[in-house]
């Protein structure tokens, strides 16, 4: 029994290092890529803020997922460690075919399954979950339209700043005591953008763990294997494994693809998906942060694509648009790569790929269906489940 529970922590460790590789690299590729921050640095906030999400909202999710979708009794330790088997093969493809099926819907796939084994499935609460899926997009794709077509020109006037050549801040040491000031050439004005970037950043650590730390440690809670405190820093502590570690490529590629993408948009759709996220994990409702984040993304370009330029645009030379034909999301909290350029807005296709959102949200209906029928199966074919 010892033996088996320390596999089954193995295998949350496991999820929730694979978490923090992806998740870190769509929370902090903008700032990381744009040298506001260093890699260490934004895995410290990362593993942080994570924590803080899962200890705080995120208990909520792990209520629901260990013990509001399927009874309790239903995950012994042999059943949390197939259940957790699903979520980590489910991250794996989706690795590596690069689309975008989330940890939270892929967990929740591998519960529902477990509980039509074992006929414990709570169809009202699936019911509820279901409806956040279809009811998040929406949100977030209109959300982004609405940024994009009326706000982001006079948003971007608003805070658009360059950023100087030297050190933000330095320390100055002609005083008794040494204080911080301003760098060479560095401006009030950028000190406060820089700081807004980093707090947005560290807002989508926190939205991350409130929703994806129930995706790795969710089975054993409901199990009695683990109490929820031990357990939420088990899986923050994983998922801050994976953001000093493999998370460092992903930071990286997402940095290296935003050289022409304004850090007003990533901000726009991080503060909007963000949002969406930390709602739903609020209620206890397992989401895909990549879910909401994709289709911000998408209203975004399809509000700028939509808006008509002015002869105030023109003569400003506002007509560029933020493109996402390139936008790749993996996983839950998978990998986004962004690609960025100054289109004419009067060329959608510039803006939005429409056949990467079809393919995405195929992906987003076969990623928990496919879960829910194989955990179904499996769990007929090996009675390792408890009984209600």
């Amino acid at each position: 029994m010892e033996f088996l529970l320390l596999v089954a922590v193995a295998a949350a460790a496991f999820v929730g290092f694979n978490v923090g590789g992806s998740s870190t690299g769509v929370a902090w590729g903008p700032s990381v890529g744009a040298g506001v921050t260093t890699k260490t640095t934004a895995a410290a906030l990362m593993t942080g803020f994570v924590f803080l999400g899962g200890w705080t909202v995120g208990r909520n999710v792990v209520a629901t997922l260990g013990s509001g979708v399927v009874a309790p009794t239903a995950f012994t330790v042999e059943a949390s460690i197939v259940v957790l088997a699903f979520v980590g093969l489910g991250m794996v493809v989706a690795n590596a075919y690069g689309v975008p099926v989330s940890t939270s819907m892929t967990a929740v796939g591998a519960i529902a399954g477990l509980g039509l084994a074992t006929d414990t499935l709570d169809w009202a609460v699936l019911g509820e979950i279901v409806v956040w899926w279809l009811v998040a997009p929406v949100a977030g794709f209109w959300c982004g339209a609405v940024v994009g077509r009326y706000c982001y020109v006079r948003l971007r006037r608003a805070v658009d700043v360059e950023q100087s050549g030297g050190p933000l801040l330095v320390l100055d040491r002609s005083g008794a005591v040494p204080a911080p000031a301003l760098g060479p050439d560095t401006t009030r004005r950028e000190v406060a953008s820089t700081a807004l970037v980093v707090a947005v950043a560290c807002y989508m650590s926190f939205s991350a763990g409130a929703s994806n730390v129930a995706n790795a440690v969710a089975p054993l809670v409901g199990g009695d294997l683990l109490d929820v405190g031990p357990a939420v820093a088990l899986s923050a502590a994983a998922i801050g494994l994976g953001a000093f570690t493999i998370a460092r490529r992903t930071m990286a590629s997402v940095g290296s693809e935003l050289t022409d993408l304004p850090l007003l948009a990533a901000m726009v759709v991080t503060v909007v998906s963000a949002t969406i996220t930390t709602a739903a994990s609020w209620l206890g409702i397992p989401i895909s942060l990549a879910l909401s984040t994709v289709m911000t993304i998408v209203g975004l370009g399809w509000g700028r694509a939509s808006r008509t330029a002015t002869a105030a645009d023109l003569a400003c030379g506002d007509v560029d648009g933020v493109s996402v034909s390139a936008v790749a999301v993996a996983a839950d909290d998978g990998v986004a790569e962004i690609g960025a350029g100054s289109e004419d807005l009067r060329d959608p296709a510039a803006l939005f790929d429409a056949s990467t959102v079809a393919r995405f949200v195929s992906f987003w209906i076969l990623g928990p269906s496919a879960a829910t029928v194989l955990s179904y199966l499996a769990f007929l074919a090996l009675p390792v489940a408890g009984t209600p």
